[in-house]
């Protein structure tokens, strides 16, 4: 996002401590558990009665973004909806965040506002109270790094290791978008640097690029389900791509998998981008990452009482550990289930050669 040079205020001019209070002079603690919020060494919150939830993620630039199309205000905003999906995933209910961020002198105070600015208005969408944090020099580039602590009722939180054989797999929402966004905005990167002249065309894909650049929350499930009286067995956020979130289950519930080709969900702008790219779109959905919805497991008997919600679907089950992992494809062809979705210690042209995936890819 271009800054306003007239207005462009040096890091230098505030120093660490001025640059602090001008970050944060504006911010207000919502919640009776939030004791104490920025200004101290600690944060203090009071969680007597409830277990406490802490996440963290740290985002690099040139790795997990880039600012030649993420906006610094929509990266604010999803650096938070990436740490609060985690708190989400186990049931849980965030309230803290703080913030660590590394930066390099070419970033101005102004620039750092306009991150600010998406953190706060993350927090203030799902409930949150910003109350600490680090900011730091860097030799080269941004890093965003987020911790988020949540609460949950003791017998309430969710892991990733409680599901049983037969138990049903759920997903929210539609697959593949936030890749097949990602895809657009390359593609227009690279047409602005063969041609600087050149306008993008971006308004036809407003759903994909939302999904990639300004990711929104499931926050309607945990009550949902517990009107529904249903608990789920298993839960992960899908953050990697739903193969790799589904083999994290069985991997850490010692189960199998079944997956049903023609029940996953994808949404008609996300299957018109795939045709474009000339990829298949059940392997976005599959691989692609950075939906954040929410994969689950729940017991057959509770199918009748989600049945009717349109945007939870039922895409498998889980079998024992010898019958292994297999997606059944449209034609009944049962194929082993690969996760090829995000690794953080991939070489990054290794990366993004494993991301062409081929129309035979599943």
């Amino acid at each position: 996002m271009e800054q306003n040079e007239n207005r462009r205020t040096e890091l230098s001019a505030l120093g660490e401590f001025g640059l602090i209070r001008r970050l944060t002079s504006g911010i207000r603690t919502k919640h009776p558990a939030t004791l104490l919020g920025i200004g101290d060494d600690c944060a203090v919150t009071d969680q007597e009665g409830h277990v406490t939830l802490v996440t963290t993620d740290m985002l690099v630039e040139g790795v997990h973004f880039n600012l030649s199309y993420h906006p610094l205000k929509h990266l604010g905003y999803k650096a938070a909806v990436v740490n609060i999906s985690d708190i989400l995933a186990m049931n849980g209910i965030p309230r803290q965040m703080l913030v660590g961020m590394a930066v390099s002198n070419r970033f101005s105070v102004e620039a750092l506002e306009e991150i600010y600015a998406g953190l706060l208005a993350a927090c203030n969408k799902y409930g949150l109270d910003l109350v600490g944090g680090d900011t730091v020099s860097s030799n080269k580039g941004l890093v965003l790094s987020l911790t988020v602590l949540g609460e949950a009722e003791r017998d309430a939180y969710i892991r990733r290791s409680t599901a049983r054989k037969g138990d049903l797999i759920c997903v929210t929402g539609d697959l593949g978008a936030a890749y097949a966004g990602l895809l657009m905005l390359e593609r227009e990167k690279k047409v602005l640097e063969a041609d600087p002249g050149m306008q993008p065309e971006l308004e036809a894909h407003a759903y994909i690029l939302q999904r990639q650049l300004k990711p929104e929350l499931r926050t309607e499930l945990r009550p949902l389900l517990a009107e529904l009286k249903v608990k789920p067995t298993s839960m992960i956020d899908i953050s990697d791509g739903l193969a790799s979130e589904t083999l994290h289950l069985c991997h850490d519930s010692g189960l199998g998998c079944a997956l049903y080709e023609e029940k996953i969900p994808i949404d008609q702008a996300t299957a018109r981008a795939a045709e474009l790219f000339n990829i298949n779109p059940i392997t976005a959905a599959l691989n692609g990452g950075e939906d954040y919805e929410l994969l689950f497991t729940i017991r057959q008997e509770d199918y009748e009482k989600i049945r009717p919600v349109h945007w939870i679907r039922v895409i498998g089950h889980m079998t024992e550990a010898g019958k292994g992992h297999l997606l059944i494809t449209r034609s009944g062809q049962a194929v082993g289930l690969n996760a090829q979705g995000w690794d953080a210690f991939i070489p990054k042209e290794q990366r993004n050669a494993e991301k062409t995936f081929p129309e035979s890819s599943v």
